[in-house]
This record gives C-alpha cells, structure tokens and sequence, in this order.
C-alpha cells in the first residue's frame, strides 16, 4: 500500500486521447487517457475557436477549442502563436475535463454547520441571496471595525480571477491584500521597480539568447510567456546552455555548465558573477557612468534630504539620501541636482532628477540605430529597433573610482566616495574562490560560466549574449529584493538591459494592460496613501509603504488569530487558497476567528472548507478576455468563449461588478456605473489605447480571423523600440499618480534618480538603519547550516521545494483524472545516498519533519539533488476525501514554514519557502496513522495514490450534471 504505482504512458498521448472527454465511464481495465468515446460527433456541427489556454496560468500558449455539437471535445496548439510555436502542453489539454467535472461548483452555497466541522453542509442559494448576504457581512464589518478589517485573498488569476489584488481594498477600504505576488514574480518586480523599472526581470527568450542561462527555474514545464517548447528550441540553439539550480531540472540535463548550488544562496552567487565582470572590465562602461547612479557621490556628513517623489500606487514621499546634491553645496541649491566629479573637465557637475538631463544637456529621441541581430527567430517575431547608445553631450567623463572634497553649505570640508567605488569594495568581497566556500560550486566552474555569459559573442551587434531567466526560486530564501537588485544591476552592466533577448518587462501593446482584468475598478479611484499605510506588516516591513501591492500574509493572518494591531474579521477568497506563503497550519487554526469569509472559485478547495458562502466561477473555455503576454515574449490575442458556461457559473469580472452594485458602490464610469461584462471588456481593450477605440467584438473577430499580434508591430514606439530609457517610451516607469505622457518626454528609469540605482534611495528612505542594504548584498537564510548550525543538527537535511510538475499547476488539476493518473501522490526527491543509509526504497512514504509541523511524501531517488538536499512538492491537497479540509495538512509542506521578523525577506516580508532544515524518516505501519504509511482522511480512507483507483473515473467529464445543474 505505501508503494507509488505509476503509469509509464508517454505524455503525448493526452493529445490523441482528448476524444475521450465524452466519456461518462471506461471500459473495464482501460487506462483512463484510453477510454473509448460514447458520443457521436455530427457532421456540420464542428466549429474551431481560437483562443488563449489558461490551463497552467503563467503561459499565454496559444490554442484551438474544438466543439462539436456545443461540447469542448478537444485543444490542440494554434500555429500563429509564435511565442508557444503551437505547442500545447499535457496540462492544457488536460484542463478540458475541469469545464466538464462532476465535483465542479454550479451554483452560489452557503454554509449551514459550524466551522470545524468535516461537513460544511452546504446549502443551495440565489445570487441575489449570496450578494445580499455578503454585501449586509462586509458593510457590517465596516461600521464596526473600519475597512481594514476586511483582507482579501487571491491566486495565480488567470488575469481576470483578481478580485482581491485590489477591487476589493476599493470597495471596503481595506490595504489588507494576502496575494502570492508576494512570493511569485512579485519580489522581482518589487526589487527591478526600486532598481530600474518594474518587471525588468522578464527576459525575451523568444529573442533567442546566444547563451541561455536558466537560473532558479524549470521554464520547460512552466513560466511566464517563454516556456516549454520555445525554451527546449532556445536551450537547443544557443551557444552555450548554462543552468544554475541545486537541483538538475529536466532540460537542465542538456546544459553545458551547471552551477549546482547551495539552496539559498543564489544572492552570493551573483555577487560573485558582478565580481567577474567587473575586474574582467567586462561591463559596459558608458551604461555604467551615463545610466546608472554609480558616479553620484555619497557624503556622510550631511542630514539625508531631498524631494517629494511618488509612492508606487498612490500618493507621495520625501526621498531622504546622503547623495551629495546641489541643494547640499549652496542654500538655493535644486535637491533633485545629484553632484558628480567629471574628469575630463576636473570639476563637479550634476545630473538632474527632475528633467533627466545632464547639466548643459538638450535631448531628443535618438534617430542613429539599427534593426535587431538575432538569429533563429520564429516566424511571427520581428527583430525590432535597437537606438545607438548615446554619448555625453556635452562630452564629460563621471567619476567611478576615488574620493574628493565638497565644501557645504555650512561651510565645512567633506570627503564624498562614487557610490560605484563603494559597490566595487563590496563586490570585491565576492571572489569566485569565496563565492566557491558558500556555494559549494567550484570557483573555476563559476568562473567560466560568468565569463561565457559576459564575453560578447558577437560585439558588432551593440549589446550582450542575452539575458538570465531567473525565476521564483530566489525568491524564497530571505535574500529575493537583494538577490534581485544584484541580478538587475548585473544585467544592465552586461549590456543586457532592454536589448533583444534582454531584458524588457511586460508586453506593451495597442490597449493598457496593467493589472488584468477585475483588479481595479476602472471608475474610481484606488485607496488613498493614509488607507495605504494601514497595511499589516508595514511596521516590520516599512517599504510596503511605498511599494503598496500586499500585505504581509503572515502578518495578516498574525492578525486574524490575535487581534493585533487590530482586528481582521471578514475576507474574500478569490481563485487562491491558504496553502502557500506563510504557515498552512497556523492559518488553518485561525480561520475561526474570522466573523465571515467568501471564497470565489471552481473547486470545493481546502479554503472553500472555512468559507461561509461559496461563488461558482467560470472556466477558461468560458470566458472572454483580451490577453498581452504577461512577459516579454510580445504576444497579442485574447481568451475566447468557446461553450456556453453551465447553470448559475458567473465570469469573476461580473461578480466584482455585481457586488459593487449590492454595496451601492461605482465600478465603472460615471455614464455607466455598474457595465455588464461585454461593456467591462470594451473598457479593458479603450483604457489607453493606441489608435481608434475598438469593441470587444471587433477585437474578437479580428483575432479568430489573423490569430496572434507581434505587439513590436503594434506599438512600435512602446515595444518595437529597445533602449528604451534612451527614448523615454518605458510605459511602466509611469507608476501610481505619475502622468505618462510626461514621463515619456523624459529619458531615464522608473527609479526616484532616474537611475538605475545600484545605491537605493528607496532603502535609505524607508530603512535608513539597514545600511548594508543600500547596496546589493548577501546575506545567509536564516535557517541555513552557516546561520543556525545547532538547528542543522536537530534537522540534517536542507528543504528546497517549488519544483513544477507537468501536469499540475501549484495547487490545481488534483481531481482531473488524466493528471492524478500520470502523478498521482506528491514525491520528495532524496540522493540515493541519503536514502540507502536511511533504509528508503523508491516508492516508500517518508515523513518529513520539523518543529513547524510533520508531512508525508513519497521517495522518489534522484542524483540531480546532492546528498543533504531533498526536494519536497508544494500544496497539495485531496479532492478525494470527504472532509471540509481535504488533506492539506497531509503532505503540504507548507505546514513546515517557519515565519515572523528575521525568518521572512527584510524588505518585501517574502516568505521563508526554500532552504530550511527538516528530518527525513521511512514511514511505517508502527509510526503511522491507522498502522498505515498512506495518508488517509479523517476515517482512515486512503488518498488517491495509484494510478489503478477505482475513484479516478468517478471524476470523468458528465455532461448531464452539466446541463442539469
């Protein structure tokens, strides 16, 4: 019972299988990707509509929805998808059975037994009743405790699931938003905005890299935008594959160099990739002293001062910085003039924050330029516009190195030092040999690597090898805004920064596509600075005050179980759960608390089994949404309704509207306050839009007509154009109150400078006391066998976790039969070393432990994790079992997350999912639950674990439930 049985059955087949999902029952004994159909097609009743997939949530992968007869019978890859190649994974074919599941929520419910109880007895409701009883719960939670009483929770969204990353805080006043941005892409567009500008981690794979390097992820399962088969062809095509990863992922094993580090300590390692190319002089020296604020000067005798700038979302700040400004040198002296020593001209000199401009400067939008150089490009994929970089006019020459003396306002000397002497001295530190002592990588090895990266293959073309696909996994270990700065930085010096193949952030095209669709009422305004600043967690985590897009998840649910700072009563759940960023456990038992809870989604989840009213929302062959690549890949097109949505299913964007309009509250604009779901479509497509206003309709047909858009086509100035901090044309520099339109007549970053900020004002604003952060650093997980060798003791093995399954995504597709076939329990991943010494065999279940909480997994022997390391799988959870929790504290391993100060990141409050201890141990009849090494419910009925479970076929598409529910 405790052995895992697997089909081996090539994954490809689920394309021909497809045909199946007409099946109510398989034949006896067949596999259920080779049950037969019992539905004749029709001839003539067959209609192909072209769509987006949002099987997986990350990728745009364009696709085919095959209908016969009204019923989805099949996707398969659309061509004109140039940024998928017209592939379409496993998992999105898959996700076909979910639109058609028997388990799946028809109907608004309400709650009738206690919370706590296995059995939530839910009930049947309308809508009006659910509306009307949520609007009377949450408008009674304001009158009693204010809006930030009320927190909202949400998950990946599909870009229109996204209620609660802020339409809700509109509606309620509330800042309280628990969203796994927080954990997911979310730190690196925290760290490129304070850096650069906001998503600038995003690399244009589909721009072909000459030297591809995957850091801290598995794109060829998932990722944003450039996943999957276009990554296998990049990975194929390039130069040189380079991988940096403590576990050797799938295409990993084709690389040419892997960087096989310590868990957690990817910020040492970029530290020491800046350390190479800085004393190889392979940086680019004109980015350097022209782009970056490395030749401002740093003076530690004056009082940290400077100018009202903006918040990320709403309202305004006074930046306070020790760099030396004009302001500092004389009483009428401009804060926002940053001083520099020139040396060609041996005197000071200032660049100005304000204009963007140099002193003397007049600027214009670079002419002299060149079409992109890349090789292997797909069809579909232009090459692009790439501005010569420009030279200093006037010609001057900023100092990096050496120290020099200011006279003050008040009249005494002071010495000032280059913020990018003082970077160098700290990059310094980081020689590959030392890098080599934390990593565990061999210094030549990470040598070689930088250096293969950083030496241009082909210089003739102006700009680097490509960029660094770093991904979620360097988020997670209390080192991701540092991490991500060093990152950042390193990119723009190696002259990968907004070049093809570099790094350019999300797809701008023809229409704003800023935050999705259904999160943020388009009418209204967002909540204001001083609601902002209510947000939990601002205290221990002060730049959430100016980042202003979360709350600190374990802060808010700290709040929820304790009162403290101030109550959290009511929240709304909108296509997420609990089990991923803080502590699943510590949630759970504090769910109770809550006065009332609203949980919005397809699936009776885990969250579901503490709400109070449930929402059935719609699936993706069922909506209409306009769709941008959310990377880089410049991807245009849309999701597309391809059947009819079954029984009471609403499209989350009318239930944002809906409950809008039952709390009396203006969603839209004045002329149209509450727009039904076509009218909030037309919104989306005319919000900024370049060009004719447009219909949703029109652009519908458009797209079922030509397919995909090149977005470099369709916004040539926006997206066609590279270097853009050259032009002035960097959309998402023009955050929270900033007007665009004047922010594009200005060259320069996202940033308070201008600058790409290896110092960050940002940091010596809101941290003054956190020095060593205002530059990029390293610093140990806290947790890690150098930061609490004594805990390492108690618990040997380091936990790395977040690995990405073919046929899942985080927490979904548990109940689709087709997945829990191919994979059916979750596996720990453990060195044959380590598991011959400790008696496992493949296939055993292994408790994994530590003093957060105690999980089960099943071994799984793989040398691409070293001994020492496991490698755990994230949020599972069992539709199978007939309890309101479904298991999640079974094999979750976010049951064993340690969180709080000093175990989260310092400055974005990330939380601590990679890179802790735990204690592995076979699990046995004699240490088990009912005798049994298999998870089992509450009764002791097993989980599904084998691929043979008679309750897989009970999850086969039903049309009749369908259409009678």
């Amino acid at each position: 019972m405790g052995k895992l049985t697997m089909t081996r059955r090539a994954f490809t087949k689920l394309a021909a299988a497809t045909a199946a999902a007409a099946a109510v029952v398989a034949p006896a004994g067949a596999a259920l990707a080779e049950s037969s159909t019992v539905t004749a097609s029709k001839a003539g009743d067959t209609k192909r509509v072209r769509s987006c997939c949002r099987g997986c949530g990350k990728m745009e992968c364009g696709v085919w929805v095959i209908v016969e007869n009204g019923r989805a019978i099949r996707t398969e890859g659309d061509e004109s998808a140039f940024h998928s190649m017209g592939n379409h994974c496993g998992k999105g074919q898959a996700s076909l059975q979910a639109a058609y599941h028997p388990d799946r929520l028809y109907h608004p419910m309400k709650r009738t037994n206690a919370r706590g109880e296995d059995d939530p007895g839910w009930v049947r409701i309308t809508w009006d009743e659910a509306m009307s009883t949520i609007a009377e719960k949450l408008q009674e939670t304001i009158d009693r405790y204010g809006g930030e009483a009320i927190f909202g929770m949400s998950g990946t969204s599909r870009i229109w699931g996204m209620f609660a990353y802020g339409a809700l805080g509109q509606l309620v006043g509330s800042p309280n938003m628990c969203i796994p941005w927080q954990v997911c892409k979310g730190p690196r567009f925290f760290a490129t905005a304070m850096n650069s500008m906001m998503q600038a981690s995003w690399m244009e794979t589909v721009g072909r890299p000459k030297v591809y390097t995957s850091w801290g992820t598995g794109p060829e399962l998932s990722n944003y935008d450039d996943s999957c088969r276009t990554v296998v062809d990049v990975a194929e095509k390039a130069d040189t594959h380079i991988i940096v990863d403590p576990r050797m992922t799938n295409l990993g094993k084709e690389a040419d160099i892997w960087l096989n580090l310590r868990p957690g300590t990817d910020g040492a390692m970029a530290m020491g990739w800046l350390n190479i190319l800085i004393n190889n002089e392979l940086y680019d020296d004109l980015f350097a002293k022209k782009w970056t604020n490395g030749p401002f000067l740093v003076c530690n005798d004056v009082e940290p001062s400077g100018y009202e700038t903006y918040r990320f979302t709403r309202g305004k700040f006074n930046l306070k910085t020790r760099l030396l400004k004009e302001s500092d040198l004389k009483e009428d002296g401009d804060p926002h003039r940053f001083m520099v020593w020139d040396n060609l001209n041996n005197r000071m000199t200032y660049f100005d924050a304000d204009s963007g401009l140099w002193e003397g400067e007049t600027w214009s939008k670079p002419t002299a330029g060149h079409e992109g150089m890349q090789e292997h490009l797909v069809p579909g994929v232009s090459q692009g516009w790439v501005p010569d970089p420009t030279p200093f006019d006037p010609e001057i020459d900023p100092a990096l190195y050496g120290e020099f003396e200011v006279e003050l306002k008040d009249g005494k000397k002071s010495k000032v030092t280059p913020v990018w002497q003082l970077f160098t001295d700290r990059v310094s530190e980081y020689t590959p040999e030392k890098v080599s002592e934390i990593t565990g990588v061999p210094a030549e090895t990470i040598k070689e690597a930088c250096l293969i990266h950083a030496k241009r293959i082909d210089p003739s073309t102006g700009y680097g090898n490509g960029g660094i696909q770093y991904q979620l996994a360097i988020e997670h270990s209390c080192n991701a805004i540092a991490m991500c700065r060093a990152m950042d930085t390193y990119i723009g010096l190696s002259g990968n920064w907004d070049v093809p193949a570099g790094h350019r952030g999300g797809t701008q095209g023809d229409f704003v596509f800023k935050a999705g669709l259904g999160a943020v009422a388009p009418g209204i305004p967002n909540i204001s600075a001083e609601e902002f600043n209510k947000t939990l967690g601002i205290e221990d985590y002060p730049l959430l005050g100016w980042w202003q897009g979360w709350a600190d998840d374990a802060s808010v649910w700290k709040a929820i179980e304790t009162g403290n700072p101030y109550p959290v009563k009511a929240g709304w759940c909108s296509t997420g759960d609990f089990m991923c960023m803080s502590n699943s456990l510590q949630k759970w038992k504090a769910f109770p608390n809550l006065d009332f809870f609203v949980c919005e989604d397809l699936w009776k989840t885990p969250t579901a089994g503490m709400a109070d009213i449930l929402l059935p929302a719609q699936h993706w062959l069922e909506t209409d949404c306009p769709r941008m690549s959310q990377g880089p890949s410049g991807g245009q097109g849309a999701t597309v309704r391809a059947i009819e949505p079954p029984a009471d299913t609403k499209h989350d964007i009318e239930i944002a509207t809906m409950i809008y309009q039952y709390m009396g509250k203006q969603w839209g604009p004045d002329d149209n306050k509450w727009p039904d779901r076509i009218e909030n479509l037309d919104i989306m497509l005319n919000t900024g839009r370049q060009g004719a206003p447009t219909t949703w309709e029109e652009y519908r047909d458009d797209f079922e007509q030509n397919g995909w858009k090149d977005a470099k086509v369709v916004a040539p100035d926006t997206w066609g154009t590279y270097r853009r901090y050259e032009t002035g044309m960097m959309p998402l520099k023009a955050y929270g109150d900033k007007e665009a339109l004047v922010e594009f007549g200005k060259p320069g970053f996202g940033t308070p400078t201008r600058k790409m900020e290896i110092w960050s004002t940002l940091i010596e604003t809101f941290m003054p006391d956190d020095e060593e952060d205002f530059l990029p650093t390293y610093k140990e997980p806290p947790l890690s066998p150098i930061a609490d060798p004594e805990m390492n003791e108690k618990y040997p093995f380091t936990a790395t976790t977040g690995r990405r399954i073919p046929v899942y995504f985080h927490s979904e597709h548990r109940q689709l039969p087709w997945c829990r076939e191919m994979w059916p329990a979750p596996r720990i991943e453990i060195n044959p070393q380590d598991a011959a010494r400790l008696g496992i065999e493949q296939g055993d279940w292994v408790w994994i432990e530590n003093d957060n909480g105690k999980i089960r997994q099943v071994a799984d022997l793989y040398h691409g994790v070293a001994p020492g390391v496991v490698n755990l799988e994230h949020q599972w959870w069992f539709p199978e079992l007939d309890q309101a929790d479904k298991g999640y504290d079974l094999c979750g391993c976010n049951c064993l997350v340690t969180t709080g100060k000093g175990y989260q990141d310092r400055i974005s409050g990330t939380s601590y999912l990679r890179a802790y201890p735990v204690n592995i141990y076979k699990a046995t009849p004699e240490n088990s639950p009912f005798g049994n090494p298999v998870p089992c419910d509450h009764k002791g009925n097993e989980i599904i674990h084998d691929a043979s479970d008679p309750r897989l076929k009970e999850w086969l598409p039903n049309y009749d439930i369908r259409n009678e529910a």
